[in-house]
């Protein structure tokens, strides 16, 4: 019994560990089909410096009811550079509805939103990580600056902070000591 209790701990111990393994699909963002769409690690903020998250990602339950798709940022000010988050190639540059919107293809079937952007880039342009993109327009949040983040893979939306930050739920070990392995 005593082998047991130690090999879960043990299991519970790399568990928490830090690793490069992708979040859960129901950190990543929407999945109609409930696949996991690994994230991929390394990526950057789109804005220097690392801005406030101002309206979170909150997907739909189901693909055609409302929800926010994204994340919006909020940078210093209007006029600001929008930075490419992952290299990759520009698939969209104009307008949707009202706004200046700017996408990247990132390859395997990810591509990076961003809105309202206005760019003098083309399609079909290549963008390396860090590269600017273009420069934030005011409109999206009222009278606020901020800019709007989507990820989407194939028809999935993602959620953006999964690709920059470890959304991975915390996991709470026992203390050293009494009874816990080492102790």
């Amino acid at each position: 019994m005593k082998a047991f209790v130690m090999a879960a701990l043990l299991l519970l111990t790399t568990a928490g560990a830090p690793s490069a393994a992708p979040a859960p699909s129901s950190v990543l963002g929407f999945s109609p089909g409930g696949a996991a769409t690994p994230a991929p690690a390394g990526w950057s903020w789109p804005l220097s410096p690392r801005p406030a998250v101002l309206r979170p990602f909150d997907p739909p339950d189901k693909p055609w009811l409302s929800g926010h798709r994204g994340v919006d940022l909020g940078p210093a000010s209007d006029g600001g550079p929008v930075t490419a988050p992952e290299s990759g190639t520009i698939s969209f540059v104009g307008v949707v509805v009202d706004r200046p919107v700017i996408t990247i293809d990132h390859g395997n079937g990810l591509r990076s939103s961003f809105e309202p952007v206005r760019s003098t880039l083309k399609k079909g342009a290549s963008v390396a990580k860090g590269a600017v993109v273009g420069v934030l327009q005011s409109g999206h949040c009222g009278p606020s600056p901020c800019v709007h983040w989507g990820v989407r893979s194939g028809e999935e939306y993602l959620n953006p902070l999964s690709f920059i930050l470890d959304l991975r739920p915390s996991v709470l070990l026992p203390p050293r000591g009494r009874g816990s392995p080492g102790g």
